[in-house]
């Protein structure tokens, strides 16, 4: 049976896996070695996800609870998306600045886990659970990696970096929006208000406006990738970072704000 116990026992192999998959990411471009790239960063997400379904069995339950277990989501779907973007356009650096923040959260687990057990309040016991936060933790992932492409568009003044950007900012938006419209129809079977404009509901507002707006923002941008970044795409680089802070304030941030303690919202923290 799998338990938290055993967390340290699995990350060791993943970040070695998904580390050596980076380096080869790196090396000089061939054939071989973007394969052998792709098969160590999915060998890295299949030894994390047997942990995650082990948790879950022995837990009797989704391990969605608590803050603790989404941050273990959030690094398995980080490294996916890291994989899909590089299979995707071929950016040799993502599959290591992917993995250096799904390793930041495996190391927050690790040094600050939370206490876990079989209960699960009412409201959480609904067919909506696991989609709406899977949905947003997927969601933020692939914001992560546009944060990630923005910083680089911004380094480099790349202008295809940020036409990449666009396209995971858009399926990212999609997932946000599922995660949102699902949690308004659970709201209103477990608590009888689809939206009641608590803490975390605002900044998941928020949230949602940035990264739409984004979009808005970049409509009237030519789809064919210029010779350098120009002055509008700079902003929208900084708009993409200002969205991905947001984002990071509706997940965890709003947990340290004095009206989240009435929120039906917060994420439940054991000591």
């Amino acid at each position: 049976m799998i338990t938290w116990n055993a967390f340290a026992y699995f990350v060791l192999p993943t970040v070695l896996l998904a580390l050596a998959g980076a380096v080869c990411a790196l090396r000089r471009p061939s054939t071989a070695r973007s394969r052998a790239a792709l098969w160590l960063t999915a060998a890295a997400m299949a030894v994390y996800a047997t942990f995650v379904a082990g948790l879950w069995l022995s837990l009797e339950r989704p391990p969605l609870r608590t803050l603790g277990e989404t941050r273990l989501w959030y690094s398995l779907f980080m490294l996916a998306s890291g994989w899909w973007v590089y299979l995707r356009w071929g950016y040799r650096w993502i599959l290591l600045f992917s993995l250096l923040v799904a390793s930041v959260f495996m190391a927050i687990n690790l040094l600050k886990p939370d206490l876990h057990d079989q209960s699960l309040m009412p409201a959480l016991q609904s067919a909506w659970f696991v989609p709406h936060v899977t949905a947003y933790m997927f969601s933020y992932s692939v914001f992560g990696c546009a944060f990630l492409l923005a910083i680089g568009c911004l380094s480099k003044g790349n202008d295809r970096l940020l036409h990449s950007a666009d396209e995971l900012v858009r399926i990212g938006l999609f997932f946000l929006t599922f995660g949102m419209l699902s949690g308004c129809v659970w709201a209103k079977q477990a608590w009888g208000n689809y939206w009641s404009w608590d803490p975390k509901e605002t900044w998941a507002a928020a949230t949602w406006c940035a990264y739409l707006m984004y979009v808005h923002l970049r409509l009237g941008s030519s789809r064919v990738a210029a010779s350098r970044l120009t002055a509008r795409g700079r902003w929208a680089c900084i708009w993409l970072i200002a969205a991905f802070v947001l984002l990071q304030m509706c997940w965890y941030g709003v947990n340290f704000l004095p009206g989240a303690a009435d929120s039906m919202h917060s994420y439940a923290v054991e000591s």
